[in-house]
């Protein structure tokens, strides 16, 4: 009886290391995947992705936007407008504004684009729906090649915007200017010739293919 009572204690304390080393590795690895959560979490929210706002020192200098009738090169105002002009370079970078139409043009006036229903109506910005208006006193609509916002009203930003075909003094103040053509007015102003309707839509689209950035 002493021998199986030895035996039976031996066994049990086996069977105790045993029970206690499964817990350690379970716990072990438990804490193992927990830590993988986080950095997956930072790495979805960092500065430049699709979710997310790029940071402040990201500033291209350039916009490019290929269209049917040509390239455009936009130079942006990042010292007088830099939440706008971050809004519209984080949209091309997304590929946002790949395959809309200039939706409104006017001869003399301005064609205007950005809007990816095509109706006018539609487009969202970076910071959400919309965002404020960020008017600079040195920045005026003083003549063609002028990059300016599209609102239906104060602080109403969204992805629209327009370029300027002529002298348009009676926007300044109500409709923030973010850049200029750099290069390709040529592009814009025949843009600005195509036939359009009563409603100021071209006849035949006219498209921004693709819009992307360049640093310098």
């Amino acid at each position: 009886m002493t021998s199986v009572s030895c035996n039976f204690v031996r066994i049990y304390k086996k069977l105790i290391a045993l029970l206690l080393f499964i817990v350690l590795v379970v716990v072990v690895l438990k804490f193992c995947v927990v830590d993988k959560d986080p950095d997956s979490d930072m790495t979805a929210s960092l500065p430049g992705s699709n979710s997310g706002i790029p940071d402040k020192l990201w500033q291209p200098k350039y916009a490019i936007l290929e269209t049917t009738m040509g390239e455009v090169v936009i130079e942006l105002y990042w010292k007088h407008a830099p939440t706008t002009c971050r809004n519209f370079a984080e949209l091309a970078r997304r590929g946002y504004y790949n395959g809309t139409k200039f939706h409104r043009i006017i001869r003399d006036f301005m064609i205007q684009g950005g809007d990816p229903t095509g109706t006018g109506k539609g487009g969202t910005s970076i910071y959400g729906r919309t965002f404020a208006d960020e008017i600079h006193e040195d920045l005026k609509h003083t003549g063609a090649g002028i990059l300016s916002m599209a609102n239906s009203g104060p602080d109403t930003n969204g992805s629209q915007f327009f370029i300027t075909l002529a002298p348009t003094q009676w926007l300044d103040g109500k409709h923030a200017i973010f850049g200029r053509v750099y290069s390709g007015m040529n592009v814009v102003k025949r843009i600005g010739l195509v036939e359009t309707d009563k409603n100021d839509r071209p006849v035949d689209d006219v498209k921004i293919t693709r819009a992307y950035i360049k640093m310098n």
